[in-house]
């Protein structure tokens, strides 16, 4: 169907009303050919040395979802799955589950998850992608080889799309709803707009951002055939889905996606206003190399006078307020004066194909501001497409400046995808070389993403707060995989085997002392980074069983950690720890029985009032507190322990969950432990 259109041309067409249309005429049927053998080659050459990538990112996600989908294939969502130590529902997932069907039918086929031939099953995704852009260049660039190779060259798009992620089938058919589109109004073609439907129904079912289709789509419409009204008709189409696929999830599986999905972010906190502040600076910083920073200033330089002010000020400010090193101020310099460009030629409406593009340009991208909360350059996949075709058209005729920015930045693209595939090849091998030890004792993961994934398919099991890891177990560990805390059921950690996840190339989109915002702005503003450390360390521990040396446990002391057994996190302040609704220690019995009192703190944002202790099983001692405070809970009688060790049990009445923090806190213990003479409580 792509290749039909591109064969078919875009004829010179004057739209109604006064505006002008500068049409570009067809290339002859050889160079057409020439042109589509040329990106076919491009867009296999970027994938086939990828195709063995590892799982990556949150590919481990959606592939629970697609296993979901061989039992229920209308709801691949309708699950759990352990996230940070917690499980939650995938009901709110951040994506509709196009990815995951697509996932699903390629496991149904192949029988088991299999890197090479599920990246082989996603190569058509980048071609699909690849020829609506080439259909694009054709209608509105002089040089439309030259737009599609700097589209193929945009970082994510060579990273990205080694992934099996929900970015490429999104990617594939916004690319090919909006190439149809175009074509369908510039013919008044009800057949090329019923295909350009088509195209947006698996566009919505990708991604909530569709629905942006619809603005960008009436521009052009509305500069071209404003009264033709099967195209407005049309623009109906992504919010139609996304509703209708919400009313069926509602009626089929008792909640809205979407609703679920706002209760995600506010437990999380992803909308507060500092968010959205870093979410802008770091979209800034990715819209400013989509192309080649160098290449870009090259065509967007001429901006008005209050333009370039505006670039300096921001620029200046953005160095000083958040990173002064110059891979940051550089493109965020970039993106400033790119999208400063844009909005002044939006302003200069002449109804023109230029006005068009840079419409497409401000609109995703103000969109995606609000939208979008961890400033990932992916994000920004559906707005290279305009602004490759402007570069190229601002320097048609200037080949040199458009075959050194394309090699710049392809060369730069494909180290960064290399670093990034031996990062995650390194959480694969890490797990392989550790066979043995999955099939002799217990396998906790302690981690999100690849190592998550290869340590679950080895036979581990996903970590979870509330199971401590019991002596003779062992937990895999990832420092920048979001791991939990990990209390060792009163026994020692014991580091079987440690590694650093290194690469070749010192280029960093994620990792350890990495400030790059690639993948999310949690760890910095840079587009990607230069870093010689390890990009990550992974860490095997076997839990030891050791006897409990402390009678009374200052929450400070250093014994503290092994004779913490659950539900009592961090040491803070050097001080003191915070207590979910459940904390669990184990305390050296005292030589005769002694009273056992537990010093807490009640801060003014919890709502426990009433807290119960126990001694292997047995009350002890039970408080009722009328508000916040200081407080010391003391037994009435003198605690016998059945052993040689006691287990303390500490529960509190109720919880709450801080903003920003998806812990469930009660109270924050100091002390737990038995005392030579019977206290009071008060």
């Amino acid at each position: 169907m792509y290749l039909g259109i591109v064969g078919w041309g875009i004829p010179h067409l004057r739209p109604p009303g006064r505006c002008k249309i500068d049409a570009l005429a067809p290339p002859t049927q050889a160079a057409l050919r020439t042109q589509i053998l040329i990106i076919l080659a491009a867009v296999l050459l970027l994938r086939l040395p990828f195709l063995n990538q590892a799982i990556q990112g949150d590919e481990s996600y959606y592939l629970t979802g697609a296993m979901n989908a061989q039992v229920d294939p209308l709801h691949p969502t309708h699950g759990e799955f352990v996230f940070a130590g917690k499980m939650v529902s995938m009901q709110g997932h951040s994506h509709p589950p196009l990815n995951m069907w697509l996932l699903g039918g390629l496991l149904a086929l192949f029988g088991d998850i299999d890197e090479v031939r599920f990246h082989a099953a996603y190569i058509p995704l980048s071609i699909i992608a690849a020829l609506a852009m080439l259909v694009l260049a054709r209608r509105f660039s002089p040089s439309p080889i030259w737009a599609t190779l700097l589209f193929l060259a945009v970082p994510p798009f060579v990273v990205n799309g080694g992934s099996l992620e929900a970015d490429f089938p999104f990617l594939a058919f916004w690319m090919a709803a909006m190439a149809l589109f175009v074509a369908a109004v510039d013919r008044r073609s009800p057949l090329l707009m019923g295909a350009a439907m088509l195209a947006m129904v698996p566009a919505a079912m990708g991604a909530y951002q569709s629905v942006l289709l619809a603005p960008i789509a009436a521009c052009y419409l509305w500069m071209r055939a404003r009264g033709w009204k099967p195209g407005w008709i049309a623009l109906a189409t992504p919010a139609a889905v996304l509703g209708l696929w919400q009313l069926f999830e509602r009626v089929t599986g008792g909640a809205m996606p979407a609703d679920v999905l706002a209760g995600h972010f506010a437990d999380y906190g992803f909308g507060a206003l500092a968010n959205r502040m870093d979410n802008a600076a770091a979209l800034t910083v990715h819209a400013g190399w989509i192309v080649f920073p160098v290449l870009a200033v090259r065509a967007f330089w001429r901006v008005p006078r209050w333009g370039w002010a505006l670039v300096v000020i921001l620029t200046l400010s953005g160095a000083a307020w958040l990173d002064p090193h110059p891979l940051f101020w550089l493109t965020f310099g970039t993106g400033v004066l790119t999208i400063i460009w844009c909005l002044s030629r939006l302003l200069e409406y002449g109804g023109k194909d230029q006005w068009f593009l840079a419409a497409w340009v401000c609109l995703f991208f103000g969109a995606a501001l609000l939208l979008f909360f961890a400033g990932s350059a992916r994000y920004l996949l559906p707005m290279a497409a305009p602004l490759c075709l402007l570069v190229s058209r601002q320097l048609h005729g200037r080949t040199k400046w458009l075959a050194a920015g394309f090699s710049l930045q392809v060369a730069l693209a494909l180290a960064l995808a290399i670093a990034n595939y031996q990062h995650w090849d390194g959480y694969r091998r890490f797990v392989a070389g550790m066979a043995d030890e999955f099939e002799s004792r217990r396998v906790w993961v302690n981690s999100e993403w690849g190592l998550r994934y290869y340590a679950e398919t080895a036979g581990a099991i996903a970590f979870e707060q509330i199971h401590p890891v019991q002596p003779g177990e062992m937990v895999l560990t990832s420092e920048i995989g979001f791991p939990s805390e990990v209390t060792a059921g009163g026994g020692a950690r014991s580091t079987l085997r440690a590694a650093g996840i290194t690469s070749t190339i010192p280029l960093r989109i994620i990792g350890l002392g990495s400030r790059s915002a690639y993948s999310t702005v949690t760890a910095g503003y840079r587009p990607f980074d230069i870093v010689f450390e390890p990009i990550d360390r992974v860490t095997a521990d076997v839990i030891i069983e050791r006897k409990p040396e402390l009678s009374l446990l200052p929450m400070n002391a250093p014994e503290a950690e092994s004779q913490i057994v659950s539900g009592i996190h961090r040491l803070e302040d050097n001080a003191w720890r915070w207590m979910s609704a459940r904390g669990v220690v184990l305390l050296k019995a005292p030589p005769a029985p002694a009273p056992l009192s537990v010093s807490l703190y009640i801060p003014d944002q919890s709502p426990a009032r009433a807290v119960t202790v126990s001694v292997d099983g047995v009350l002890a001692a039970q408080g009722k507190y009328d508000g916040p405070g200081s407080y010391t809970l003391v037994s009435g009688l003198p605690v016998a322990a059945a052993g040689h060790s006691a287990s303390v049990e500490i529960i509190a009445d109720k919880t709450f969950t801080p903003e920003g923090d998806e812990r469930e806190l009660s109270l924050i213990l100091s002390a737990v432990g038995f005392q030579e003479e019977p206290g009071r409580q008060r």
